[in-house]
């Protein structure tokens, strides 16, 4: 009975040994740079003034997780859930996460020995004239299996990087959720806001056909010239051409609405086709401090995440320099029937077997190796500065959303005031005019005059809350929750 030589059990052991005695020396350390996660450097407080209802308090996370119920509007949190469900660009985003995890689970399988099988029935027949005519069969088995050992890191090294990588990817799922709850609510409040514009265009449109139809009496009976009839025609069609325009704006704001649902246009319109109030926004709004913009904005953390990654790399390039060592082994049966194959290893049958170490280091490549180094040593180097970029960049984003948000609001103020002083001049021309005690162009000015504030104060209505809901985004609100499932379904 044939067992495995004592000569390969010792040579074996001593190689285990050997490399045991390896690894425990470099102490399983990984070669490149360790990791270090930026300082940045930021203000204690905004720079813009806090008007307007903002405050510097600490935000709640639970109502900036959520920040659309502020506007109590059921119609935009049904549209949001829709959103959250069907978007196009949350399901690639999801697709990518189950990419980057897909991704660091095939860098860790180069941790573990590989075994590979093979087997083989073959058969060959000689002629009756060069040989005997008869037809021999072969079995065949064998066992491969080697071992990368990982003694100078490189293989953690990339396991390092694929899952800073799938942690980038997961931050980036949040950001295009933040985007898309933004975008929704944008839209929403632009079709609320074309839908007031119009129909103060149209009130107007009925109010200015009146003053035409008044003037036609007084031109007919004599006590106006034709003058003022043609003026107050000009003025009707004027305000109906900005009918069109407002109707175009209307039907595409609602077909991007359906869009970001991930359903065809015009699917949201029977919804959305009734005339509602533009949605308001809550007196008082919580901005807390730039600092806490390094945790909430998921574009800054997923930059962060990519610098991490990108570090990584360095070690996996770095590991190139140094010798790979890897043990492999391998095992052939053969016989000439099937019965006999897997019997043959403890029999007198035909085995062969084999293993030991391998070593193998590059001597020369010409510079390759440090080259790849170097490259990946410069996109490190980029990728600090994408992060600072992103930290300004999101910076400028939340100060320009505090002074828009503040001086909008003045904005509106001021356009009430001349929106409620125009109406009683559209009153006062008029009568005058009835009197006889003034010109037809007082009450032309002053029925353009309405229709402009009237027009301007409903787009200020709408940007006021427009700019809140740029702001939330900005402040990274609304992907904790959703994310976090979104997370948990892509696994």
């Amino acid at each position: 009975m044939n067992v495995l030589p004592e000569i390969v059990l010792i040579r074996a052991m001593s190689w285990l040994f050997a490399v045991m005695a390896i690894i425990v020396l470099t102490g399983c350390a990984s070669v490149g740079p360790d990791y270090v996660p930026p300082e940045t450097s930021m203000a204690a407080s905004w720079y813009s003034r806090l008007d307007g209802g903002l405050t510097s308090e600490e935000i709640d996370p639970q109502a900036l997780a959520s920040w659309w119920t502020t506007l109590d509007d059921p119609k935009l949190s049904s549209l949001i859930e829709r959103a959250v469900a069907g978007n196009l660009d949350l399901k690639n985003a999801l697709a990518r996460v189950r990419e980057a995890r897909a991704h660091r689970g095939l860098a860790k399988t180069d941790m573990f020995p590989t075994l590979n099988i093979m087997g083989s029935d073959t058969w060959t027949r000689s002629s009756e004239e060069t040989g005997t005519g008869k037809t021999d069969q072969l079995y065949t088995a064998s066992f491969d299996s080697g071992w990368e050992l990982d003694i100078f890191g490189g293989i953690r090294r990339s396991v390092e990087a694929a899952e800073a990588d799938l942690q980038a990817a997961q931050e980036n799922l949040c950001d295009v959720l933040i985007t898309l709850l933004a975008e929704v609510a944008l839209n929403y409040v632009e079709v609320r806001t074309y839908q007031s514009r119009l129909n103060a265009a149209q009130g107007s449109l009925e109010a200015q056909n009146e003053t035409y139809q008044l003037t036609m009496w007084r031109y007919q009976a004599g006590l106006s010239d034709q003058l003022a009839t043609q003026q107050a025609l000009y003025n009707l069609e004027s305000t109906r051409s900005q009918i069109p325009t407002l109707r175009t704006a209307l039907e595409e704001a609602m077909n991007r609405i359906a869009v970001l649902l991930g359903e065809q246009p015009g699917k949201v319109h029977e919804q959305l086709q009734t005339l509602e109030p533009i949605p308001e926004t809550s007196v008082k709004v919580a901005v807390g401090a730039p600092t806490d913009l390094l945790r909430r904005r998921p574009d800054i953390r997923q930059a962060e995440r990519e610098l991490a990654a990108q570090t990584a790399k360095i070690g996996v390039a770095t590991a190139d320099l140094y010798p790979k060592f890897k043990l492999s082994g391998s095992i052939g049966i053969t016989a000439t029937s099937f019965n006999n194959l897997l019997t043959n290893l403890s029999s007198t049958g035909d085995w062969t077997l084999s293993g030991g170490p391998q070593i193998t280091w590059t001597a020369f490549d010409a510079g390759a190796v440090r080259r790849n180094i170097e490259i990946q040593s410069a996109l490190q180097e980029q990728a600090l500065i994408q992060y600072e970029q992103a930290v300004l960049n999101a910076l400028e984003e939340v100060e320009n959303a505090l002074v828009s948000f503040a001086e909008q609001q003045r904005r509106r103020d001021s356009l009430r005031e001349a929106t409620q002083a125009a109406q009683r001049a559209v009153e006062l021309a008029q009568n005058k005019y009835e009197a006889g005690l003034a010109d037809f162009s007082d009450v032309l000015d002053a029925q353009r005059s309405l229709l402009s504030f009237e027009d301007q104060l409903t787009q200020s209505n709408g940007t006021v809350t427009s700019n809140m809901i740029r702001l939330y985004k900005a402040l990274g609100g609304g992907w904790t929750s959703m994310a976090e499932e979104h997370k948990k379904n892509s696994l």
